[in-house]
């Protein structure tokens, strides 16, 4: 299994903005077949280092990873995480 997971700094990181970004971001859930698992965090300290949002995600392959790339409702999050983000970091491991 493959674990993916995003972090997510806002441009604008006040709370209805990345409650409105978690929204977008929970809109994946069960319509990504590929999907195993989808859980998605908001930040409680709001340190410095902090980022905004947190997007973890399983996944049963790597082929099955890039199959959630390319899909509709992925791309869909990709288009307004790019018209909202500062910036983002990403891990994929195997778990």
């Amino acid at each position: 299994m493959i674990r993916h997971l995003v972090l997510f700094k806002l441009k604008d990181g006040s709370p209805e903005s990345v409650a409105r970004t978690a929204a977008v971001l929970r809109n994946m859930e069960g319509r990504i077949p590929q999907l195993l698992s989808l859980e998605i965090g908001t930040d409680v300290l709001r340190s410095e280092r902090s980022y905004d949002l947190a997007l973890t995600a399983t996944v049963a392959s790597l082929e099955d990873l890039q199959a959630y790339q390319v899909h509709p409702a992925h791309q869909e999050v990709i288009a307004h995480i790019n018209e909202v983000k500062e910036q983002s970091i990403a891990v994929d491991y195997e778990v």
